[in-house]
């Protein structure tokens, strides 16, 4: 049997894929259970944000340049939808995955199959992408109901958001897979990286007013990239040159993340 294949328990010979898709079926069984349990990060999170910044906060900014001449509740809509993505990504690979090494061991279970660390990876990585993919159409139909979008670019802005999550949730597996205590360093990520960069990426206003010392965060961070490519395809803001760059910079992120993780993976669960 070759690297790229794998055996099921009932003798058949599947493909790495479809080794990973057996893992994604796995976390579909548990979500139908409790998936009331996860409508506010799926969401409904954002769609608060939505109706705090877009239409109370909103309703006292003027549409100028610095909304690019939209409306505040059509600016920061995409980006909402975006830093939503973010936030869920990093949560869901972060506590989750480190349970599936230390306190539920269901990754250890698992690679005692011929499942591998890899699939393990994977199918973790498409999870959350489905995840990501649901909370944005959740999130896109309810604030199509404020009249937030413009466009049907908001269909782009749904990938835009998976990829953003995604961009952001890679890294943090690999640091999932390194980590050996309860989790603390989660807290950090959080306090210190992930509200920061919601706050100072573009969501609520222009990287132009921050000072310029400290643009540089902003462009280093996935989600400012992520919100810049959001507003390009919903509201036509940025250049088709300019929206390929951010969107390169995200994939390679992801793809940077994932090649972490992967190797991660297999130095913790391969004994």
């Amino acid at each position: 049997m070759t690297t790229a294949q794998t055996k099921a328990s009932t003798g058949r010979v599947v493909s790495r894929w479809a080794g990973a898709w057996l893992r994604v079926e796995g976390h579909w069984m548990w979500y139908r259970r409790y998936w009331v349990s996860t409508l506010y990060s799926t969401g409904l999170q954002p769609v608060l944000f939505l109706a705090a910044m877009g239409l109370g906060f909103g309703s006292q900014v003027q549409a100028g340049a610095a909304t690019s001449g939209f409306s505040y509740l059509e600016y920061v809509a995409p980006a909402l939808l975006v830093a939503g993505a973010a936030q869920l990504a990093v949560g869901e690979s972060s506590y989750p995955v480190l349970s599936g090494f230390k306190w539920q061991q269901d990754y250890i279970a698992v690679t005692a199959t011929p499942i591998t660390p890899g699939q393990v990876l994977g199918s973790q990585i498409m999870w959350v992408s489905l995840r990501l993919t649901l909370a944005g159409v959740i999130y896109a139909v309810i604030a199509a109901l404020f009249g937030s979008w413009t466009s049907f670019g908001v269909l782009a802005v749904i990938l835009i958001g998976t990829l953003t999550g995604i961009a952001c949730g890679t890294p943090v597996m690999a640091l999932a897979a390194t980590t050996y205590d309860e989790g603390t360093r989660f807290g950090l990520v959080f306090r210190f990286i992930l509200i920061p960069m919601t706050l100072f990426s573009g969501t609520f206003f222009p990287i132009a007013e921050l000072p310029a010392p400290l643009m540089w965060i902003a462009w280093i961070s996935p989600l400012w990239h992520g919100n810049e490519a959001a507003r390009a395809v919903s509201l036509g803001t940025v250049g088709p040159l300019a929206t390929l760059g951010h969107l390169a910079f995200l994939i390679v992120l992801a793809g940077a993340g994932w090649a972490l993780a992967h190797k991660y993976f297999y130095r913790r669960l391969v004994v």
